[in-house]
């Protein structure tokens, strides 16, 4: 149906909802959780009530999304003392759920995401150079270290990640660092892809420290740039790997 009445501002209002259940959607940040790497394998997840009461959900919501998690090979449920769910996925078990979760988005997804990805972290990166303190930039020095440092494609993800919230912490917003916590959840599975070579590594460690420069220097203008460079790479990056699946 078209919305010629309502102006083209009426796009985003009527856009589809949301199509999965809280079941579905309990087994999605599991999956990404197991894909990232924060729960190692053979690591043990929290029982089903810890897991009801972390994601606000019943038992029996959560039984539903640990069955669909069994059913793709990526949990082990022991019964008895010492029992519960493990996991049990290796790297290319994570490199195919990412390329999985890929594919279910079509390029104009992706853009969409890199804006709002490039929104917050700019405002952000804006913020922060205006309330930061010598402490703050010590602190953001550090995790870019930490980053530059940091071995694997699950530590690597996870040191930028930690990265972005940290300015955004910085920024002395509760709602960009809440916005900023909820992003990384969502696209943190999808750029796990774009951290195997070290050609892109040092591309991202370069990019944070450019960030930090200029919140140092208190150039609001110059950090929301440098902010809004990185997540334009990193949007380039997944574009291609997703017209490489294409051709694949």
């Amino acid at each position: 149906m078209a919305l010629r009445f309502y102006g083209s501002g009426a796009a985003a209002v009527f856009a589809p909802l949301e199509t999965l259940s809280r079941s579905e959607l309990v087994a999605r940040r599991l999956t990404d959780a197991i894909a990232l790497g924060l729960v190692p394998d053979s690591g043990q997840l929290p029982g089903e009530t810890d897991l009801a009461g972390i994601f606000g959900v019943s038992t029996a919501t959560i039984r539903e999304a640990l069955s669909a998690l069994r059913q793709r090979g990526l949990i082990d449920t022991r019964r008895g003392r010492g029992g519960g769910s493990f996991v049990r996925a290796h790297q290319e078990i994570s490199t195919a759920i990412v390329r999985d979760r890929l594919a279910e988005l079509s390029l104009a997804e992706l853009r969409d995401l890199g804006d709002h990805y490039s929104a917050i972290a700019g405002t952000a990166a804006r913020l922060a150079a205006e309330r930061a303190t010598p402490d703050d930039v010590r602190r953001l020095t550090a995790v870019c270290d930490g980053l530059e440092n940091a071995e694997g494609l699950g530590g690597r993800r996870r040191a930028d990640a930690q990265f972005h919230i940290e300015v955004a912490a910085t920024a002395q917003s509760t709602r960009l660092y809440r916005a900023e916590v909820s992003l990384q959840a969502e696209v943190g599975t999808l750029l796990w892809l774009a951290f195997g070579d070290d050609d892109s590594h040092r591309r991202t460690v370069r990019s944070c420290r450019e960030v930090v420069a200029a919140i140092d220097r208190t150039d609001g203008d110059g950090a929301r740039a440098a902010a809004e460079e990185r997540v334009a790479d990193s949007t380039a990056r997944l574009i291609d790997l997703r017209l490489a699946l294409e051709d694949t």
